[in-house]
């Protein structure tokens, strides 16, 4: 099925339109001498009616607080970790009714997956009808969910799991479906407190036009954000988890969290290889960002659709789940294959995405084949690591088309001890594989493939290893010897 690496430990080293040109403020027509009480009264309502148009056009723009006062919605206890589940759209795109969605949700308690922490199961694009009702809102499809919304949440929520759904911030979705804008508390009622919704992942097409909205990407978002955090105010409501999908435009690692526990990062993936090391490239300058409550989104996961290899869709897991995206499985169930199963369910590394002590994600320590912050969306980062609840996490990509031996210095980690040896985990294999001292060498990583470790610090490194430090620059004896590679070179006066 696959290829296996094995491994090398060397345990010795507003305006308003008027009319014609008489009265252009309110668009009538008269003359002085023809005025009344009638005309006056007239004017009068008309012009009440223009203030009051006036003051409710710009209702949201003024009622919001300043940006700095708004609350992230993650202070508001939802979303700490990265939240894992299904999403229709990989699989489906628009071709979805609720019988698809409540065969899946079925799935993923069958064959294990909401046991293994994918809990939420998410409707995105085209369940609505093209047109709002008569009183405003959004209407489920009635020949797609004639049971409606409400009942189908509830489906869901039985199975123990939670609800997801799908919005835009623009006048329609991406698909051309009603959007939020100018809607945005009427919607956020209507997704929460009416269907049953827990998570809400919110778009950014069908953008107004600029003297229409007056606001940049933030304030766009700001928006929902206010009217989801209006609606938990509701007795016994949490907020909606809001997931961002506005696709890494204007930089959402840098604000997102301020409304959002999730946020795109990036275009949408393709199930290619060179879409997920796009990904990954794009990713590996903004770990980061993630963190407790507030997390890199980088699309939904492409395992189990057969486009990519055994190796490839392991690599791609493994980078998102250690990079702390979101998990959302985004392939068929009813006909995903055993391997893309024991991918998807390995508990290792789930564990390390789901750490309920360290939130921070992996981070290169060494590029390999490119310089150091360098971006090539070929070959992407190749080494990385960060600190976890029970040790210190690498991952080994191989980026090139052949396979590959990969080494490090454990130190280049820099959460390792100088001095120390280490057990270590492998989180594929699950297996134990020996103590590693100062380095490691995975000899022959599969093409596309990848290492995922957990190593423990097992005490002292063995006594007298030759060089006396495994990173030469500015090694130094008490006595003022400058070391570099175990040979004496110079002598400085201390």
């Amino acid at each position: 099925m696959s290829e296996k690496a094995s491994y090398d430990i060397p345990t010795p080293h507003g305006g308003y339109h008027s009319r014609g040109g008489e009265s252009e403020s309110l668009g009538l027509t008269h003359t002085p001498r023809r005025a009344s009480a009638l005309n006056t009264i007239v004017a009068s309502v008309a012009l009440l009616f223009i203030l009051v148009s006036q003051v409710w056009s710009t209702y949201w723009r003024f009622k919001l607080p300043p940006l700095e006062h708004v609350p992230s919605n993650g202070s508001e206890g939802v979303a700490r970790l990265p939240f894992m589940g299904f999403n229709t759209w990989n699989a489906y795109h628009c071709d979805i009714n609720e019988s698809i969605i409540v065969e899946n949700a079925r799935l993923m308690e069958t064959l294990g997956l909401l046991g293994a922490g994918y809990n939420y199961m998410n409707i995105d694009d085209c369940y609505s009808e093209k047109k709002r009702s008569p009183e405003g809102d959004i209407v489920a499809h009635k020949t797609r969910f004639p049971s409606g919304m409400k009942a189908l949440t509830n489906e869901i929520h039985q199975l123990g799991m939670k609800a997801g759904i799908y919005g835009d911030s623009g006048w329609f979705t991406c698909q051309l479906y009603p959007g939020s804008f100018q809607n945005e508390l009427r919607d956020a009622r209507l997704f929460q407190l009416e269907w049953g919704f827990d998570l809400l992942k919110f778009d950014n097409c069908a953008v107004p036009f600029d003297h229409i909205i007056r606001e940049g990407i933030v304030g766009k978002y700001q928006r929902m954000a206010d009217a989801i955090s209006q609606v938990s105010k509701e007795p016994g409501k949490l907020p909606m988890v809001f997931s961002l999908c506005q696709w890494g435009r204007e930089q959402p690692w840098l604000w997102g969290k301020r409304f959002s526990q999730s946020w795109r990062t990036t275009g949408d993936i393709e199930p290619t290889w060179r879409s997920i090391a796009s990904i990954i490239n794009q990713n590996s300058f903004i770990t980061w960002a993630s963190d407790f409550y507030g997390h890199n989104d980088m699309d939904i996961l492409e395992v189990g659709n057969g486009a990519l290899t055994y190796e490839e869709e392991k690599a791609h897991f493994t980078a998102w789940a250690l990079m702390k995206s979101p998990l959302l499985i985004g392939a068929d169930l009813a006909s995903v294959s055993k391997e893309a199963l024991e991918i998807l369910k390995n508990e290792d590394v789930i564990a390390i995405n789901q750490d309920p002590v360290v939130g921070t994600a992996i981070s290169p320590f060494r590029w390999g084949i490119n310089p150091d912050w360098v971006s090539n969306e070929t070959h992407p980062a190749q080494y990385w690591s960060d600190e976890s609840a029970n040790g210190t996490v690498f991952m080994l990509l191989n980026t090139l088309d052949e396979p590959a031996d990969m080494f490090f210095n454990l130190t280049e980690s820099p959460w390792i001890r100088a001095g120390r040896k280490y057990s270590v985990r492998d989180l594929w294999s699950h297996s134990e594989n020996g103590t590693a001292i100062r380095n490691f060498t995975a000899q022959g990583v599969p093409a596309h493939g990848v290492i995922a470790l957990l190593l423990r610090d097992a005490g002292d490194e063995p006594e007298a290893l030759e060089p006396p430090c495994v990173r030469p620059e500015w090694c130094m004896d008490q006595n003022g010897t400058l070391i570099e590679s175990g040979v004496s070179n110079s002598h400085l006066d201390l």
